[in-house]
């Protein structure tokens, strides 16, 4: 490989640009590079006719609202083929598709206002404690249904679990539906590596023994 491969020829940034023109023409060098390189390595080799595509998710992605903004667009456009993610990023997926109110915030908030205003804070994301009572009371109201009475695979239950969040939003006149409901919908496999690891997991947990 040349030292010198690609001149980098410098000119104002136009006011109207895509996003190709913007990675193309202007991410020359460190990891603006580097972003560019894998831009083109995903174009060239994976979103081809024919290739699979896994998608693996940690981190708190979905309190963000990522899984709406960003994951649902790129499932519904034929980019992703099957999920595996944490029962976290699902759970907290799954306040959007109920219409539940998320804030940004800040990181550096008080934590003992918070507790005293009943509310529960992820680094800069803010929300009522009543999200959380509400999510888990959906989910083990939803664990009585006739579906879940069975043994099934996480596939199969993350299924099971878009289609009725699926339903909810539809209900609620939820405009942009959440990660869970749009796989449902797109019929795209989430995998949970670790089901009893998160609040999902924890209420399947709790129904077992009631």
């Amino acid at each position: 490989m040349s030292l010198l491969s690609r001149q980098i020829s410098p000119s104002p940034m136009p006011a109207n640009i895509s996003v190709v023109d913007l990675i193309d023409g202007y991410f020359t060098a460190y990891n603006s590079a580097r972003l560019r390189e894998i831009c083109h390595l995903l174009t060239r080799e994976v979103m081809q006719p024919g290739v699979t595509v896994g998608l693996s998710l940690s981190g708190a992605l979905t309190p963000a609202g990522f899984g709406v903004s960003a994951l649902s667009p790129l499932i519904r456009h034929g980019f992703i083929d099957w999920i595996i993610s944490t029962g976290a990023n699902l759970y907290h997926d799954m306040h959007y598709g109920l219409g539940l109110e998320l804030y940004a915030s800040n990181p550096f908030v008080d934590d003992t206002k918070l507790r005293q205003e009943g509310r529960i804070r992820i680094y800069d994301i803010v929300f009522g404690y009543d999200v959380l009572l509400e999510t888990d009371a959906f989910i083990r109201e939803l664990l009585k249904a006739e579906p879940f009475q069975k043994r099934m695979g996480t596939a199969e239950f993350h299924h099971l679990l878009g289609k009725y969040v699926h339903e909810v939003e539809k209900q609620l006149g939820v405009k942009n539906p959440c990660l869970l409901s749009t796989a449902y919908e797109c019929g795209v496999p989430i995998y949970t590596s670790s089901p009893g690891d998160s609040s999902i997991g924890m209420n399947v947990a709790g129904s077992q023994s009631t």
